[in-house]
């Protein structure tokens, strides 16, 4: 299910965590050549992908929100 990026926040390893309009949070890491994702790297990438649909596949599975109200 598609859900929208509403910000972000690290992990306790320093890896970059978008959060998702459902209230899940997905990794969003920049680990080429298995993941690229340049955008995530600086603050105005961040920013240009506010909005943007990620599947989140904690939402097919029914799973509860990681950020709960």
């Amino acid at each position: 299910m598609k859900q929208p990026i509403t910000g972000y926040h690290k992990d306790e390893e320093n890896h970059w965590v978008a959060q998702l309009a459902c209230g899940h949070n997905q990794h969003v890491r920049h680990t080429p050549p298995w993941v690229n994702r340049p955008w995530v790297i600086s603050a105005e990438g961040r920013k240009s992908m506010l909005g943007f649909e990620l599947d989140c596949r904690k939402c097919e599975e029914g799973a509860p929100p990681d950020n709960p109200p």
